[in-house]
């Protein structure tokens, strides 16, 4: 999936001599948490959020009255808060890098500019509806982890002890284990119905099918 398939368009943009009672009204009457600040030639020069004006609201708000918060931040303009540090993105990034990008950078939306223009926005939620999605995960699903020595064909083997069985893999992941190498966890998702049918499956196979949560994966390691 790429970003472009997934990001808003409908952006909601704000000047950076706007105040930040205008920020905070764009905020509140958007179902939105970032604010793209846009120059008049339409360039993209900052970012704020949500997060950022409610910390500068709280800030003031204990020594001042209502009527003297609200003249202060009148005279606060968007550009003395926001970051001008801005990481953007591209239409044709994958998400899983968009996510990698986020969580390096710890940032939780990254304009989207195609061609040195700002076309879109796309946010750590949408990020995960996605990853979410391509992984199979629903309230009917059952997850399956499988220990297996990193080697060609053993992700065919696995597969193939299912497909006798009659059962139905809607996705599978994989990554290196800590501290034991060579050794990749496979995780499998399948209907929550074929779970059992699953495990014997893979159990005839020689495999140890893990579904549930434990300290000691040793007894579901290859030659264990």
């Amino acid at each position: 999936m790429y970003i472009g398939k997934i990001m808003h368009t409908n952006l909601i943009t704000v000047a950076p001599n706007a105040s930040l009672l205008d920020a905070e009204k764009l905020i509140r009457e958007n179902p939105i948490d970032h604010l793209l600040v846009v120059n008049k030639k339409d360039k993209l020069v900052g970012i704020i959020s949500d997060r950022d004006l409610k910390k500068y609201w709280a800030s003031p708000a204990t020594s001042l009255s209502k009527h003297e918060l609200g003249y202060l931040l009148e005279k606060v303009e968007v550009q003395m808060i926001m970051s001008k540090t801005v990481i953007t993105v591209a239409p044709d990034m994958t998400v899983e890098r968009a996510a990698y990008i986020m969580q390096i950078h710890n940032v939780n939306a990254l304009p989207v500019e195609e061609n040195g223009q700002l076309v879109g926005i796309i946010t750590s939620t949408d990020v995960m509806g996605v990853l979410l999605n391509a992984i199979g995960m629903s309230d009917s699903s059952s997850r399956i982890s499988v220990y297996v020595k990193d080697s060609i064909g053993m992700l065919a083997t696995i597969t193939a002890a299912l497909r006798d069985a009659g059962v139905n893999i809607q996705s599978v992941f994989s990554w290196p284990v800590t501290n034991y190498q060579g050794i990749n966890q496979l995780i499998l998702r399948i209907a929550g119905a074929d779970q059992e049918q699953a495990v014997k499956a893979l159990k005839e196979a020689g495999y140890k099918a893990q579904t549930q949560y434990v300290k000691d994966i040793t007894p579901f390691l290859p030659g264990h």
